[in-house]
C-alpha cells in the first residue's frame, strides 16, 4: 500500500522573468515543478518531493533551498559534480508569453543516472507525477528507466499522473514523441493531455479523438483545451467541464501545470473527476492572474475551494 506522499519528476530550471529594460527577475520554475507547486500547497501536511537531478553550483543550492522553505524535499535525487541548472527567459506580449532556452546541458538530463537512487525516491508514494518534458530531456537508456521505476511503484499502489506536454523542439522527431509517449501511457493512471499538442503530434481532430486514442490504456482523461471546455473522461463516460474566464489575465505562464496540479489534489482528496476538473479551472484562472509561473499559496487554495 502507497503512503502519503506525492512526487513530481522532472526540471526545475532557473526563470528570469518580469523584466524592466535591462533588469529581471530571478525564479525558479519549470512544467513538472509548476505542477507539485499547486498540488503541495492544496494537498495539506502531504509530503511532497521534486525528483530530479542537481550541479554542485550556487543556483542549484539555492534551488534545493528555495524548494525546502516552501516545505518541498527533493528524495534522492542525485548531486552532479559540475553541472548546473538549465535557463529560461520569459518575454510577454500582453499576456501572452515566449520562452528563450539554454538548457542543454542541465544536470536534470542525468535524473536517471542511478536508478537505484530513482527507485528510492518513488518507493511508498501516494502520486507520482511526470511529463513529456521530463521524456524529453532524457536519452532513451534514462526513459527506459524511469518508466521502469514509476511502473514499479504503480505495482506497488502508487497512483502514476501524466501529461504528455509535447514540445517538439526537445524530440528528435514525432516518431521518437510519439513511441516515448505511448510507452508512458502503458504506466498511467490519470492523463491530463493538452488538445492542441495532441493535434500537432497525433493528427486528432478533436479533444474526443484525443481522449478515445488515450482511453486504450488509460483509464481517467482530461483533456485541457485553454479556455474552452475541459473534457473528463473515467472509466469511458465523457462529460464537458467549463473553463473560467478571466477578462484581463496578467500572464499565462503555467496554467495549464496549475490546472494539472488543482485536479490531482481534488482527486486525492476524494473529488469525483467532474468536480475536480471544475476546481482546477479555478486554480487556472488565479494563475494568470499573477506574474510568473508561480502563485502564492494562498492564492491557489482560496481559489481551489471557490
Amino acid at each position: 500500500m502507497a503512503a502519503n506522499g506525492i512526487v513530481s519528476i522532472g526540471e526545475c530550471m532557473l526563470e528570469l522573468s518580469g523584466q524592466t529594460g535591462p533588469n529581471w527577475r530571478m525564479g525558479f520554475a519549470g512544467d513538472t515543478f509548476n505542477t507539485l507547486w499547486a498540488l503541495h500547497a492544496l494537498s495539506g501536511e502531504r509530503p511532497a518531493s521534486y525528483v530530479s537531478a542537481f550541479g554542485d553550483d550556487p543556483f542549484s543550492q539555492a534551488q534545493i533551498a528555495f524548494f525546502a522553505e516552501n516545505g518541498i524535499g527533493v528524495g534522492n535525487s542525485p548531486v552532479i559534480p559540475g553541472a548546473r541548472p538549465g535557463l529560461y527567459a520569459i518575454t510577454l506580449t500582453g499576456a501572452e508569453r515566449s520562452f528563450t532556452y539554454w538548457r542543454s546541458d542541465a544536470a536534470a538530463r542525468q535524473l536517471a543516472s542511478n536508478p537505484d537512487q530513482l527507485a528510492k525516491s518513488l518507493e511508498n508514494q501516494s502520486l507520482i507525477y511526470f511529463s513529456g518534458i521530463t521524456l524529453a530531456i532524457l536519452d532513451a537508456d534514462a526513459r527506459a528507466t524511469l518508466l521502469a521505476a514509476a511502473a514499479a511503484a504503480r505495482k506497488a499502489g502508487s497512483l502514476v499522473a501524466f501529461d504528455p506536454n509535447y514540445r517538439p523542439r526537445l524530440w528528435h522527431g514525432r516518431e521518437e514523441a510519439q513511441a516515448a509517449i505511448a510507452d508512458a501511457l502503458a504506466v498511467t493512471d490519470i492523463a491530463l493531455p493538452t488538445f492542441p499538442d495532441e493535434q500537432m503530434l497525433f493528427g486528432d481532430s478533436d479533444p474526443r479523438e484525443t481522449a478515445r486514442r488515450l482511453a486504450r490504456t488509460v483509464s481517467e482523461i482530461v483533456v485541457k483545451n485553454g479556455e474552452q471546455p475541459a473534457l473528463v473522461v473515467k472509466d469511458g463516460a465523457e462529460e464537458h467541464v467549463g473553463a473560467v474566464h478571466v477578462a484581463a489575465p496578467v500572464d499565462t505562464t503555467g496554467a495549464g501545470d496549475s490546472f494539472n496540479g488543482g485536479y490531482l489534489a481534488a482527486r486525492l482528496a476524494g473529488h469525483p473527476p467532474v468536480e475536480a476538473a471544475r476546481r482546477a479551472h479555478q486554480v487556472a484562472a488565479a494563475v494568470v492572474q499573477v506574474r510568473g509561473a508561480l502563485a502564492p499559496f494562498e492564492t491557489l487554495r482560496r481559489a481551489f475551494e471557490q
